[in-house]
């Protein structure tokens, strides 16, 4: 089952679902810090001389915490320590059973200048953060701000791996709102769903990696099923990807059409262009002026090309009857990538909107176009897909970008459902909306992708992938996927993030594809 993602009140509702059909909130905590060790050792190499400062709450996060504070002792003979921010309950059997396998435990009220504290985490190779879980938010109580400001000053100079559990304290788990004095985490393992809040800035940065366990809770569980949002991971993606019959043909794999680029734009016909031949589709045209044709066909071989009449250097209006003319035989057809605004081409652009189109995905200046159409979306054909930056989405709402920054998912979801399109509002965490309420949200964030014609090597992928036979929200949700994975890669490649190009990224989609294939 794919991961889902849950509100805080959504999450309560799953556990106590899951406690009425036998599996108690212990058992849940005691799976929950299970699964937080395996992934510790998972992630660092741990022996007798390392040592492990738990950060240790007084609820059912700082349960988890004790939990796999004992099994970690127990497996990897680590030195572990407890630091504890209030006395838990003499009959609380979590801390009984850690306190009887001999973990040692400091209480902060006994560490009133915070010499322990400082020392355990100067010296420390490994800190768990288990003190606030889903139902915390800023502002911190005071005690805790300065443990955790005193945690960071103290391991500034070691870096030790930093683990929080179910979330970073400090995090609101739904808005995505973080303390300040919140610790940075290098990994984040959250229980039953990931939470929205983990997945949206300025909280997501502060996560590292999100591992999400579902501790135990039946897929078939009611309340589970019931959620309609999903986390991309490798398996979902892999489940997406079209088939390739080994005696498959151009014709099998679909033909994909680019209406794009002008004198300004050069580039942007070739990066969508390789991008959507990159894609696995089996034939791709670009349909743009005479002048780019001539400028980028000798260096991008493999689509045809479908040269289109210009006014100053950009497509014009009359225009729009050679691309409906070839347009019927096509399965994909992107509008919009390097376009230009130039009054012919608006023109151009509102001319294909009158008429049947193949399945239509709208980018860029596109979308610049669509804003100055009045109740635009009545004009777009089913299934179109939409793949605005937070510029574009705010010329499309008139909001403002910091009201669609400080909510993206409300913002996805209603203009999805609105608008009647698949909605990919672009942005680390990219989300992928559908008119149904599915949304899916991109577990990579990354600022290779922050550079100048990533964005036309998006379109053009989630065109090739739709000329495939790929559902709207799939094909966008999907190419979403691997572009985001490419940029990782890209950066890795390149040696570092801010050096990432385009280019590299493209160079890196078949590294992408193929890490999707075998998981």
């Amino acid at each position: 089952m794919a991961i889902k993602v849950a509100s805080v009140e959504q999450v309560r509702q799953i556990e106590a679902a899951a406690d009425r059909r036998g599996l108690s909130f212990v058992q849940m905590m005691q799976n929950a810090g299970a699964a937080a060790c395996q992934l510790l050792l998972e992630r660092v190499a741990v022996d007798e001389s390392t040592l492990v400062l738990f950060l240790i709450g007084k609820g059912n996060n700082g349960g988890d915490g004790l939990v796999m504070a004992r099994q970690l002792a127990q497996t990897s003979r680590a030195a572990v320590h407890l630091y504890m921010l209030e006395a838990r309950a003499t009959d609380d059997e979590i801390f009984c059973a850690a306190t009887a396998a001999g973990l040692p435990w400091t209480l902060a009220a006994d560490d009133k200048d915070d010499s322990v504290l400082r020392e355990l985490a100067g010296k420390a190779d490994v800190i768990v953060d288990a003190l606030l879980g889903i139902g915390g938010r800023p502002p911190l109580r005071a005690r805790l701000k300065e443990m955790l400001t005193c945690v960071s000053k103290a391991a500034s100079a070691t870096k030790p791996f930093v683990l929080a559990i179910d979330c970073p304290s400090g995090s609101d788990c739904d808005s995505g709102e973080i303390a300040k004095a919140a610790l940075s985490a290098n990994a984040t393992i959250s229980f039953i769903a990931a939470k929205p809040g983990l997945l949206t800035f300025p909280a997501a940065a502060a996560v590292g990696d999100l591992v999400v366990s579902q501790i135990g809770i039946a897929d078939e569980l009611t309340e589970l099923q019931r959620l309609s949002s999903t986390l991309m991971d490798a398996p979902l993606a892999r489940s997406l990807l079209p088939a390739r019959p080994l005696n498959g043909h151009k014709g099998t794999f679909g033909k994909a059409m680019l209406v794009a680029g002008c004198a300004n734009y050069i580039g942007a016909v070739a990066l969508a262009g390789e991008a959507a031949c990159r894609s696995g589709a089996g034939l791709v045209t670009v349909a743009t002026t005479r002048q780019l044709v001539e400028l980028v066909a000798s260096s991008l071989r493999e689509p045809t090309w479908l040269p289109l009449t210009a006014v100053d250097g950009c497509i014009a209006e009359d225009a729009a009857q050679t691309v409906l003319e070839s347009a019927p035989s096509y399965k994909s057809l992107l509008v919009g990538c390097g376009l230009g605004l130039h009054a012919s081409t608006q023109a151009f652009v509102r001319s294909l909107l009158d008429n049947d189109l193949p399945p239509l995905l709208l980018d860029a200046d596109a979308l610049n176009c669509l804003s100055r159409l009045r109740d635009f979306w009545k004009r777009l054909p089913a299934d179109t897909i939409i793949t605005p930056h937070i510029g574009e989405m705010a010329r499309l709402t008139q909001h403002s970008t910091a009201e669609i920054d400080a909510d993206r998912w409300t913002f996805a979801r209603r203009y999805a459902e609105c608008w009647q399109v698949v909605l990919l509002l672009k942005g680390a965490h990219t989300l992928i909306a559908a008119p149904d309420g599915r949304t899916s949200v991109i577990p990579y964030k990354t600022d290779a992708l922050g550079t100048a014609g990533t964005g036309d090597v998006l379109a053009g992928l989630i065109a090739g992938l739709r000329a495939q036979g790929l559902t709207a929200f799939d094909s966008a949700r999907l190419g979403a996927y691997i572009h985001a994975l490419a940029g990782t890669i890209a950066a890795q490649t390149v040696g570092s993030s801010r050096s990432v190009i385009a280019s590299d990224v493209l160079g890196a989609l078949g590294p992408a594809f193929a890490a999707t294939e075998v998981g």
